[in-house]
């Protein structure tokens, strides 16, 4: 079978959908075709800073999260083997985060496109720019013999992109450290007020956030493990017993009320910064989005955030080569994209660094000029300038003719 579309997005994640919402709002249909026999909402939880909300506000979408979740205005570090506590504040960088459940994220995306845009079950085996009236378009071919034709193609498909495989980008690297993450339970509430607590020790971090009053989402960093254990009983029990032993009892406490179903266990990686400035994010009418294009480890919290900037900034590339033109012009389309590209990969590939020398900072080493580093440098001076790095608006989206939607403005 042969299917013939303006667009085409491979993975139904985070930039994915946003992708896909994006180019709706500039009128363009985009097929999305997701490996996965459904929505993918692995990790539980993620915490949203304020320029993945000035994304979804882009998209229209936001108005259908904040309502139930609310913002952390302060926050705390802890050194376990000092006792030594630093606050911090997120007041005067436009509202402090919100952690939101990467489900309710994934349905608010979701729900804002036709019934028929993602294609589940769609394992896709080889990509071939074939000529077409003069020029080049992008072809996938499906695993179950289905081909597609595209007159653009973005890959939004994880770490592990084949699309970004195809561009000839460099595979993603182990960063040495692995992150267990999960979601728990207090069904008579855990009484603990709207703040992030983090708790640092040598090679290790932990933290929490609630995400309303019966439900906190936590995490923990530690040297990556050769054998990762899988079985969530026995995940939970090393992080108690063996990671997190000599954590305070409130963390550990939190980790206890685990709902077992929602703990993962996975090695931390990124994409080598220079990759992002010198490769080839896009070729012709191909391109890459998320963690196809900058997976990074989750020190500053901007995975998420910086797909939903990407989908945004994607959108309003294309979308003002399509309503410009009043369709796809394919020699157009490309430039469209060299155009995203030369927007988003120096702020990608900032992102990639601040957030790998973050970790190493907050949980390499124990001898006196570390921590002098880690606690009077980073803690006292650095981490406020860190936070003000990732304030950062979007744009907005152009708007397509018959178009209608509203920019509902965060708190």
């Amino acid at each position: 079978m042969e299917m013939v579309q303006d667009a085409v997005i491979v993975g139904a994640g985070i930039a994915g959908l946003a992708t896909a919402v994006a180019l709706k709002r500039v009128g363009i249909q985009a097929l999305i075709l997701e490996r996965s026999d459904g929505l993918r909402a692995t990790g539980s939880a993620l915490t949203l800073f304020p320029n993945a909300w000035l994304a979804l506000d882009a998209l229209g979408v936001s108005h259908k999260l904040t309502s139930f979740y609310s913002s952390a205005l302060r926050g705390s570090v802890t050194n376990v083997a000092t006792g030594a506590v630093q606050e911090i504040s997120f007041v005067g960088n436009n509202g402090g985060p919100k952690s939101v459940h990467r489900k309710a994220l994934l349905e608010a995306l979701v729900q804002e496109l036709p019934a028929d845009s993602v294609r589940f079950s769609s394992k896709f085996t080889a990509i071939e720019m074939v000529e077409q009236g003069g020029t080049s378009i992008p072809v996938v071919h499906l695993e179950d013999g289905t081909t597609v034709k595209s007159k653009v193609l973005i890959g939004c498909d994880g770490v592990h992109s084949v699309v970004a495989q195809w561009l000839g980008l460099s595979a993603p690297f182990h960063s040495g450290r692995s992150s267990v993450r999960g979601l728990s339970v207090f069904p008579q509430g855990h009484g603990l007020e709207q703040a992030i607590k983090q708790f640092v020790d040598v090679g290790k971090r932990a933290g929490f956030v609630p995400l309303n009053d019966k439900e906190i989402y936590w995490f923990l960093t530690c040297p990556e493990e050769k054998n990762m254990q899988r079985d969530p009983e026995l995940i939970q029990k090393e992080v108690v017993e063996k990671y997190a032993e000599n954590f305070p009892s409130l963390f550990l406490e939190v980790v206890r009320h685990a709902d077992l179903s929602t703990l993962t266990w996975a090695p931390l990686m990124l994409r080598h910064p220079w990759n992002v400035i010198f490769g080839n994010l896009s070729k012709g009418n191909v391109t890459v989005a998320g963690d196809a294009m900058h997976p990074m480890t989750p020190d500053l919290g901007q995975g998420g955030c910086s797909a939903l900037e990407d989908a945004v900034v994607l959108g309003r590339h294309i979308g003002n080569s399509f309503i410009k033109n009043g369709r796809f012009v394919e020699e157009d389309m490309a430039l469209a994209l060299e155009g995203y590209v030369k927007e988003r990969r120096w702020r990608a590939a900032g992102l990639i660094t601040g957030s790998y020398l973050s970790g190493w900072i907050q949980q390499s080493g124990s001898n006196w000029w570390m921590k002098f580093l880690r606690d009077a440098i980073f803690y006292g001076f650095l981490f406020r300038k860190v936070l003000n790095a990732v304030v950062y608006d979007c744009g907005t989206l152009p708007s397509a003719p018959g178009e209608q939607h509203s920019s509902n403005k965060t708190d």
